[in-house]
Parts: structure tokens; sequence; C-alpha cells
């Protein structure tokens, strides 16, 4: 038995040292970003501060384990009480999604304002940080608060890139990254072409902002009318949770089986009708 065991070992330990001689090629970058990074810049984007994703995220978990009890106590019927739990864990990140996307769509109106009132105070001869001080006092009402803080931070530390920095995690916005690794980029190696860059950027934003709108406006009844027709077999649901001899068909196995066919096709339908409606985000590549 123990020669038995000192053979697997040594044959373990040459198979080892075969297996070293063969390096494994290194995986390729996962392109675009985890979800958990997408959750953090749209709560970050929806004004909640000092909440993390995973804490958000067991925030959600604690909704729906309260509603699961509450719709049991009820209701008395669990496929029931599951239905509305997950749709009580599903609502703080579809709150948080669209409080996101409404200011996303404002900042992308004023992003190019911003860009310009930088342009303007760089060709004006004031240094880059100053630039994005003014934008605290005389930039737009949406970013004025977060340039605010930048000014804290650089008055503060007198670290120009730790507060770029700190400004882009609060911004949490593609142009601003964009914005910022210029501005840190003329900064360092210095340069003439800041001006015209920013040129450039100012009349790109203005022309996607431009044909982002034309397209939401198109589409935006049609995905009101899916989310509405989403809503409605729930909604309906809800209202039958009222009445017990109602809920009673749901407590059996057929019921069950009705429950999650039709919480299937809605999520299906649902997801089907973002991923074709949805237009091309633009994503954060100069985190």
């Amino acid at each position: 038995m123990a020669g038995a065991a000192w053979g697997l070992l040594l044959g373990l330990g040459l198979a080892c040292i075969w297996w070293s001689w063969w390096p494994r090629e290194a995986a390729p970058p996962r392109p675009g970003r985890s979800r958990v990074e997408r959750l953090g810049d749209e709560i970050v984007l929806a004004g909640i501060r000092g909440l993390g994703p995973w804490t958000f995220v067991a925030f959600a978990l604690v909704l729906g384990a309260v509603a699961l009890l509450l719709l049991q106590v009820l209701t008395g019927v669990v496929t029931v009480a599951l239905c509305f739990a997950g749709i009580a864990v599903w609502t703080p990140f579809a709150v948080v999604r669209a409080r996101a996307r409404s200011r996303r769509t404002r900042l992308r109106d004023v992003w190019p304002d911003a860009v310009d009132h930088v342009h303007s105070a760089v060709r004006a001869g004031l240094a880059l940080p100053e630039a994005l001080v003014q934008l605290g006092e005389r930039g737009p009402e949406e970013l004025r608060p977060q340039f605010v803080e930048f000014t804290h931070d650089y008055r503060a530390t007198g670290r120009f890139s730790e507060s770029l920095d700190l400004l882009k995690e609060r911004l949490a916005d593609p142009v601003a990254d964009r914005l910022v690794e210029a501005l840190r980029l003329a900064r360092d190696v210095g340069g003439t072409d800041l001006g015209s860059v920013l040129r450039a950027l100012s009349s790109f934003l203005r022309e996607d902002a431009r044909a982002r709108a034309e397209l939401e406006a198109r589409q935006s009844w049609t995905v009101n009318a899916a989310r509405l027709a989403m809503a409605a077999p729930w909604a309906v649901l809800l209202l039958l949770a009222s009445r017990g001899s109602t809920l009673e068909a749901y407590g059996t196995p057929g019921g069950a089986m009705v429950l999650a066919a039709g919480a299937g096709a809605s999520v299906l339908a649902y997801r089907l009708m973002i991923t074709i409606g949805r237009l091309p985000a633009e994503q954060r590549v100069l985190r």
C-alpha cells in the first residue's frame, strides 16, 4: 500500500515537471466591463453616494426576502410570494438604471458646453487646473457639484493627477474620461494640439447628442408600450392576490407551472425588447 502511494506521488511529480515545460498562453482580456463595474457606474450616475455595488446587491436581496415573507403571510401561496419577491429584487436595479439613464441623457446635452468652457479658458491663458475650477463656478448646472469637489481636492492636496482620478470616479462618464485624459496628457507632456482636440470633441458630442435624441424620440413609445405589456399581467396577479379563492389555483403544481412559464416569458420578452431597442452605449475605455 505504501509503495503504491509513493509511486502515485512520483508519477504526479513527473507529470507536473512535464507540464511545466509547456507554458500556458495568457488569457485574452475580456472585452467590455464587468457587471459589477457597470452597476457601480450606474449607482454613481443615479446620484447615490457612499453605496458600493455589492452593498446595493445585498440591499436588493434583503428587500426581496422581506417581500417574500410579507406576501407569504398575506397570500399563503409560496409561488405567488416568490414571483413578487423576484420583482422586489429587480425593482432597485430598474430604478437605478432609469435614474442613471435620465442623468446620462442630461449630461449628453451639457457636455459640449462644458468642453467649450474648458477650451475658452485654455485659450485665454488659464492653467489647466484653473480651467476646471471655472466649471464649478460658471459651468453647466448639472456638472457644477462634481467640479466644486474637484476644486476642494486640488486646493487641499495640490495634486492635479489624483484630483482628476477622483473627478473621474464621481462623474463615471466616458466623456469625462476623455476630457480628463486629454487634460492630463497636456499637463504632463505639453503640446499645442489641446485646443483642436477640444474643438473636435465638442463638435462630435453635439452631433452624437442630436442623433441619439432623434432615435430615442422615435423608439420611446415602442419601448414604453413593451414595458406596459410586461407589467400588466403582474398587476392583474396582484389584484387577484386579494381574493383567496383565486389564489388557491396557483398553489397547485399546475398553477406553479403557469406562473413559472409566465415569468420566463416576461423576462425573455423584456430582455429581447431591451436588446433589440438598445442604442450602442459608449464604453468607459479610459477608466
